[in-house]
């Protein structure tokens, strides 16, 4: 196995060097009423190359204008990357040939790197294994949030306030112990990267061993939660 790249193991800002991925979709109601209409959505992805911080964003179709919006989002909380990674899409399964339109066209390839004032690296075609620190982030995102949600189709509202609160929970990994004792259990996470300590979930009634059918929306979101 190769050395790691250069920007993985050099200091920086967080999120000054990103990767990100997509996955999808995920079907939500657009409304609560009881015949709403189910809508696709997608995950875009967000990790900081050195901290492995994550960031989440919901973005509702697989066009530029789309992605771009979710870029501007990020970039209003995070701040402007010096570098994006990413790959060309021809590794996506199950995703629509817009995607793969969106990172593969050069046209589209140049629109992106020039709403950015940072450098935009793509990965080579079929070459997700140049992709692997976002890659296996993206997998833990999906796999575990299809097996909480199962059958349920939340609301947009309600799928933001849960991808958000996993967010959280893939900040509070922890990356490295913080002192060499072995009787020390605290952990540097990437929490302590952006909010200067770990980002803890506020503590909730358990509502693991309640029926589904007696649980209210909100009840539903933390228990998918604290199962994820």
């Amino acid at each position: 196995m190769a050395d790691l790249p250069s920007y993985r193991v050099q200091p920086h800002r967080p999120f000054s060097h990103v990767g990100m991925d997509y996955r999808g979709p995920f079907l939500v109601k657009e409304h609560r009423r009881r015949n709403a209409q189910s809508v696709k959505i997608y995950l875009a992805l967000f990790i900081c190359m050195s901290v492995k911080a994550v960031h989440l964003e919901i973005v509702t179709d697989l066009s530029t204008d789309a992605f771009l919006a979710a870029l501007d989002r990020f970039v209003a909380r995070r701040g402007i990357p010096s570098k994006m990674f990413s790959d060309c899409g021809t590794n996506y399964v199950g995703a629509a040939r817009q995607l793969k339109t969106l990172l593969r066209d050069s046209k589209a390839q140049d629109r992106l790197s020039s709403h950015l004032a940072c450098t935009w690296h793509f990965n080579p075609p079929a070459a997700p294994h140049f992709g692997g620190i976002w890659e296996a982030d993206i997998k833990s995102v999906k796999f575990h949030l299809k097996h909480v949600i199962d059958q349920q189709v939340m609301t947009y509202e309600e799928f933001y306030t849960l991808t958000t609160r996993i967010e959280g929970i893939l900040n509070s990994r922890p990356i490295t112990p913080i002192y060499s004792n072995p009787h020390d259990l605290n952990a540097l996470t990437p929490g302590h990267f952006l909010i200067g300590q770990p980002i803890h979930a506020m503590p909730e009634p358990d509502t693991t061993d309640v029926p589904i059918s007696r649980l209210n929306r909100w009840q539903l979101i933390r228990q998918c939660h604290q199962s994820y």
